[in-house]
């Protein structure tokens, strides 16, 4: 199981607490140092199901900067999946990628229902 964050996130923080209070192994990636490649991006998205905006940082400086509030409505799913791959900041987290479960930003109850077995 893969557990992308930003270290500096209190979500994260809280996410990385849960995982290790309920014993759950983990490999840790910095979202920011190691940033996911569009083909890894593009793998979550279509496993996960999700709308690609459950991926994408909307709350982050970078989001405001670029304007993308105005920008990716008129962005298809790969132009925005590129997008989210230049640049971990973008990328909302944390994630969990694990086999065919993928897990975008923390839901303590969701995690608990598909993390513990």
């Amino acid at each position: 199981m893969i557990f992308l964050e930003y270290p500096k996130c209190t979500t994260c923080k809280k996410a990385k607490k849960w995982l290790e209070e309920n014993n759950i192994q983990f490999d840790d990636r910095n979202i920011t140092q190691n940033n996911p490649s569009f083909d890894e991006l593009k793998l979550w998205y279509q496993k996960s199901k999700l709308p690609i905006k459950k991926f994408i940082n909307t709350s982050g400086m970078k989001y405001r900067e670029l304007s993308l509030k105005d920008k990716l409505p008129r962005m298809n799913d790969d132009e925005i999946i590129s997008l989210l791959s230049t640049d971990g900041m973008l990328v909302k987290r944390p994630i969990i990628v694990d086999n065919d479960t993928i897990l975008v930003g923390f839901n303590e109850s969701l995690w608990s229902q598909t993390l513990i077995k």
